[in-house]
């Protein structure tokens, strides 16, 4: 058996061609008049009725190249914007709450009311002043927060 002689085991469909004579009268099912019951013819993907494209209507992100064709991906509009999550900020002043040398983790933080909750991403500001030594681990830090952690005696796990 060779490839010429493979034959497919559903017949083919062929799209219907509108238009062309036959029973369907004198519109063919395209209705009377107007660019879609022309032959051939049809609405681009984005038409909007002569007004301007949504795609077009965004901003450009700003720090696009202007090379020809190296156009950024990364379009911005006032009324479609990405949500980013930022992390809570919790300055170093919350943490003398705590016992000398205990190890504080996000769930900690919770129980003590001073986050919501443990979802969110923690990063450690280096406001206020740490008078005991801790250990705090599954942190972000700032690099003021770390080295008044480290002046203090405090770890970073």
């Amino acid at each position: 058996m060779n490839i010429h002689q493979l034959k497919p085991r559903t017949q083919r469909t062929y799209a219907k061609r509108v238009g062309r004579g036959g029973k369907r009268g004198t519109t063919s099912g395209k209705g009377t008049k107007g660019q879609k019951s022309r032959a051939g013819a049809g609405v681009k993907i984005g038409f909007r009725g002569g007004d301007s494209r949504l795609w077009k209507q965004f901003p450009k992100q700003r720090g696009a190249s202007k090379k020809p064709g190296n156009n950024s991906p990364h379009q911005k509009h006032r009324f479609f914007q990405l949500k980013h999550d930022k992390p809570v900020a919790v300055n170093l002043g919350a943490f003398d709450k705590f016992s000398e040398g205990q190890e504080v983790t996000a769930q900690m933080l919770v129980d003590k009311g001073v986050i919501r909750n443990t979802k969110d991403t923690v990063k450690v500001l280096g406001g206020g002043i740490l008078k005991k030594k801790v250990i705090l681990k599954g942190f972000n830090f700032s690099e003021s927060a770390k080295e008044k952690i480290t002046k203090a005696g405090g770890t970073i796990a």
